[in-house]
């Protein structure tokens, strides 16, 4: 046949998803493998970082026997893979390849403590313009900070120069290749609170500011770069070149085309994470953003803000699981729009806190505005209506910020088929919002990275060329209702904080 096709693993925090890519971006294969995570203590999240890997190996195998299904027995016109990857989530290991942690998850809270002793204002200035994060238990290095003062065998490991630290994409890569790679990409790397966005490079005062000055530390790269090579423990009949690594997100606004300042792409899955590129410069926020990078080649590194919502899907599964007023979240569509406005009623999710741009994680969700004529549909729209109001005060953040104006939304994730909170999206941003209808996108803005290391595509102007809106979304003549009840939750949250 001579066909070229892309291996893309996206290893995310409840399941690995395997895509084979061909040059076209079109998907021929594809498989999904469940991750189990444990919770030892309350607020501990954690997985086994063996499983982890051998999780990666069962879906590249069922993806891999579907490709021969579908397209060929010939597994040698797979060129190249890359990889994309839950991102704070980390494991510390030794140098034959032995975890001496368990994965600590992203969602974990243990470093909660730790976060309130680090908030000084000196220190947090330091922490913010160095890495742009902002200190919280989200971010890799206060959870280090964790382990080395409370596990004295990882803190002895650590101060004697034998532990090994990586987020998942350095793991995978150091158990693929045999110890041979020991590398990450600045999009992993700057999710960490050890790195400096600045000079592309471990902080070494803020490794020394937190006795981890001894901790190897994986090689930092471009997204798109030859990382080493793999044939996933003999699923491949020769080893394929690892070409690129990228977070999830990051993967996921490259594979929506955010290849310029302005644009921006909203996840909406349990929570949301929004990326607004904003050039070749970091912006230092002002108002509850992190400072991140987009995404990289070398000759290129992209910037971005960033706005994390808490609780975005999970409010919908909330209304469903535990108060029962629906039995498929696919019903709150119509539902919504069966009545024309929540009578007043609105839903501030801060089940888990308030992220961007509040940052308040101790505040506490609630319904307001209620009255006696208000049911269950009110309650229903409220909760949809949550989602874009979110969205709208983090990009206003980041516009001002930036002083970028957004020019176009993408979006993914299971909330995006919602096509009332698509348009009510839409109407309170003024601006088009873009759904390319592909629920891997991670797969594929981390295949497309891979893709131009190894000239399979000539460069970003082609994978735009590539990249298709299956569905988009205008601004109507309700735009100033919706503005109207913005204003409302503007008011709504301030008297929650």
């Amino acid at each position: 046949m001579n066909e070229t096709f892309i291996l893309a693993v996206d290893q995310g925090t409840s399941a690995t998803k395997t895509v084979v890519f061909d040059k076209c971006g079109r998907i021929v294969a594809k498989a999904t493998e469940p991750l189990k995570s444990y919770f030892p203590k309350q607020g501990f999240v954690e997985q086994q970082p063996l499983e982890i890997y051998q999780n990666v190996l069962a879906s590249v195998k069922k993806c891999l026997n579907q490709y021969r299904k579908a397209v060929s027995n010939d597994l040698a016109e797979i060129k190249t893979c890359g990889i994309s990857n839950q991102r704070e989530t980390f494991i510390l290991w030794d140098k034959s390849g032995q975890p001496i942690s368990n994965a600590v998850v992203w969602q974990c809270k243990r470093s909660v403590e730790i976060c309130s002793r680090m908030k000084k204002p000196d220190l947090e200035k330091k922490i913010n313009k160095r890495t742009g994060l902002i200190i919280d238990p989200y971010f890799s290095g206060t959870k280090i900070i964790w382990l080395y003062e409370n596990d004295s065998t990882i803190r002895n490991a650590i101060d004697s120069g034998e532990a090994y630290f990586g987020t998942i994409d350095t793991w995978l890569l150091f158990k693929l290749t045999k110890g041979k790679s020991f590398c990450t990409d600045y999009t992993n790397a700057c999710r960490t609170l050890l790195f400096n966005i600045n000079d592309l490079q471990w902080d070494r005062y803020l490794l020394e500011k937190f006795n981890l000055q001894n901790l190897n530390l994986p090689q930092p790269q471009p997204s798109s770069y030859l990382y080493g090579e793999s044939d996933f423990e003999g699923l491949l009949p020769s080893k394929i070149n690892i070409s690129a690594m990228i977070g999830d997100s990051h993967a996921a606004a490259f594979g929506e085309g955010c290849f310029s300042s302005g644009t921006a792409k909203a996840t909406m899955g349990t929570g949301s994470s929004i990326l607004l590129n904003t050039g070749n410069k970091p912006v230092q926020s002002e108002n509850g953003m992190v400072t991140t990078i987009c995404w990289s080649m070398p000759d290129r590194v992209d910037y971005a803000l960033e706005g994390i919502i808490v609780t975005c899907g999970a409010t919908i599964n909330w209304l469903r699981d535990q108060l029962g007023l629906f039995d498929d979240s696919r019903a709150t569509e119509k539902i919504a729009l069966s009545i024309e406005n929540t009578n007043g009623v609105y839903l501030v999710p801060a089940f888990s806190g308030l992220g961007a741009p509040h940052w308040k994680m101790d505040a506490k969700a609630a319904i307001l505005g209620l009255n006696l004529s208000s049911n269950s549909k009110h309650i229903v729209r409220a909760a949809l209506e949550s989602i874009p109001y979110q969205i709208k005060d983090v990009i206003t953040a980041m516009e001002q910020d930036s002083k970028i104006k957004l020019k176009e939304l993408k979006v993914d994730g299971g909330i995006s088929a919602n096509h009332f909170v698509m348009q009510f999206l839409a109407n309170l941003l003024e601006t088009n919002v873009v759904n390319i209808g592909l629920n891997e996108v991670s797969a594929l803005g981390v295949a497309f990275l891979a893709g131009i290391q190894q000239n399979i595509f000539s460069g970003i102007d082609q994978l735009k060329n590539i990249i298709t809106s299956k569905k988009q979304f205008f601004p109507n003549e309700d735009n100033k209702k919706v503005y109207t009840s913005y204003e409302g939750w503007k008011q709504a949250v301030k008297q929650l904080l």
